[in-house]
């Protein structure tokens, strides 16, 4: 079990945090969308249900949009827009 970012395309970028607890996938999306640039987008992926609340939270106390949400079985995929 690692974190494990990728860049997909320009601006695209995606991060697998599967198999971490609360609070460790909204840890890593803050950190990487602190670095990303203004337009970026996110694809975060998680299997913590509990996490789509605290990062559905962040998203919005920080302004940036979740452009969709997906639920695949028991993995959710978030797609993230940093404004």
């Amino acid at each position: 079990m690692a974190m494990n970012l990728k860049q997909k395309g320009p601006g695209h970028y995606v991060l697998d945090v599967k198999g971490y607890v609360c609070p460790h996938p909204q840890l890593y999306t803050k950190k990487v969308i602190e670095k990303m640039h203004k337009g970026d987008r996110l694809e975060l992926i998680f299997d913590n249900p509990s996490s789509a609340e605290s990062i559905s939270a962040m998203c919005a106390s920080e302004g940036n949009p979740i452009l969709e949400r997906k639920n695949e079985g028991s993995t959710y995929v978030f797609q993230i827009e940093k404004t």
